[in-house]
């Protein structure tokens, strides 16, 4: 149960993240001007953008409930499961102050550093239950960690700099600032700096994004090099998200962002930066050692072995 709970919590989170950027896009977001009621009622009249910010919040009682069960059920775990209780503990207070911005955001009419603010929790949000479904899967015992070296802080230092060029990206487009640089690579001919507030927020972000995706590929290559499989696979697949997120921007700004790339940049966003939550929360479980000529990691000690081979 605390797997299947862990799970569907992090696929609903996920979902809702999503759902919510789609709202915003479509313009949608103030459509219900109170909360957590929608125009006074529990159900409302179902009609144009109503519709999706009312299925919004049902969406996000539906992962309130999945939370409960995955607490509930992760809270009998976790003398078993390492990592368990700071996950659970990390998430109470992510999620109530979730709910909190959520009821802001309706509160000052989604202004963009609002945007910004529930934007940026949400993904702390989904990147916590990413790291509590790992977990609930995994099944880690207690013990001594594994021995880390240098790709691991490099891992949570790429991951932060995932949260950072999305926040950016999110106040870039709640601004109205997504079509203020028409050309690429810089804002106008010549200029990386821009004229304007929203050119500055725009160029800001794509060297944010540059910044990133440079750390990124230095984090990919050490990977390829060697660490354990799965360590690897999800560096692996974060990079090849990242390299996908880079066409995605330049593709928006050369098409003039339609909704479906906008919404594709968005989700991918989001999914880049689970990517190496996942990878860090791999290392964190198995040790970012070096794997030898033969393919295989060397000789652990017996605690460690007792984890790898309970995942």
């Amino acid at each position: 149960m605390f797997r299947a709970f862990s799970l569907a919590a992090a696929i609903a989170a996920f979902a809702l993240a999503v759902l919510g950027s789609w709202i915003r896009i479509n313009g949608a977001g103030m459509t219900c001007p109170d909360w957590p009621l929608c125009h006074g009622a529990v159900v409302p009249v179902l009609d144009g953008g109503v519709i999706l910010e009312w299925s919004h919040r049902m969406v996000a009682l539906l992962e309130g409930v999945l939370l409960l069960g995955a607490i509930v059920t992760g809270w009998r775990a976790r003398r078993e499961i390492a990592g368990v209780s700071p996950i659970l503990v990390a998430l109470v207070g992510i999620f109530i102050v979730q709910v909190g911005l959520g009821a802001g955001t309706v509160a000052v009419a989604n202004s963009p550093w609002s945007v910004v603010a529930h934007w940026g929790v949400a993904m702390l949000f989904l990147g916590v239950l990413a790291a509590l479904a790992i977990v609930a899967v995994v099944q880690p015992r207690p013990g001594n960690r594994p021995a880390q070296n240098g790709l691991f802080p490099l891992l949570a230092f790429t991951a932060a700099g995932a949260f950072v060029a999305m926040c950016a990206g999110a106040y870039v487009s709640s601004s109205g600032a997504g079509l203020a640089c028409s050309s690429l690579p810089g804002c106008e001919p010549g200029s990386w700096s821009g004229a304007s507030a929203a050119e500055g927020a725009q160029m800001s972000h794509r060297v944010l994004a540059g910044i990133f995706f440079l750390v990124a590929t230095v984090v990919a290559y050490w990977a390829s090099l060697g660490t354990t499989p799965r360590v690897r696979n999800a560096a692996l697949c974060a990079y090849a998200l990242i390299v996908l997120q880079v066409m995605l921007g330049m593709a928006n700004v050369v098409w003039g962002l339609p909704l479906g790339l906008r919404e594709a940049h968005a989700a991918n966003a989001a999914a880049t930066f689970i990517a190496f939550i996942c990878a860090i929360v791999f290392a964190a479980i198995d040790g970012t050692v070096r794997v030898t000529a033969a393919g295989r990691a060397p000789a652990q000690s017996q605690s460690q072995s007792q984890t790898a081979n309970a995942g």
